[in-house]
């Protein structure tokens, strides 16, 4: 118990010595890393349902 207590004392510690980022510029981090994974999901979905069409089409699927 005593090595849990001194591990997050010094935790603790180390957070403290941090320069945090403020408010707004990790909300517009966080917008633009969603948009952009947004954008790269749509892109990587339309190109499965292509090469799926694709696909099924050489295979003569439905």
């Amino acid at each position: 118990m005593n090595k849990i207590t001194g591990f997050l004392k010094e935790v603790y510690q180390e957070l403290t010595k941090v320069t945090w980022l403020p408010k707004d510029a990790v909300v517009k981090s966080t917008i633009a890393v969603a948009v952009v994974v947004t954008i790269v999901a749509i892109y990587i979905s339309l190109v499965d349902l292509g090469l799926s069409v694709f696909v099924k089409g050489m295979l003569g699927g439905r």
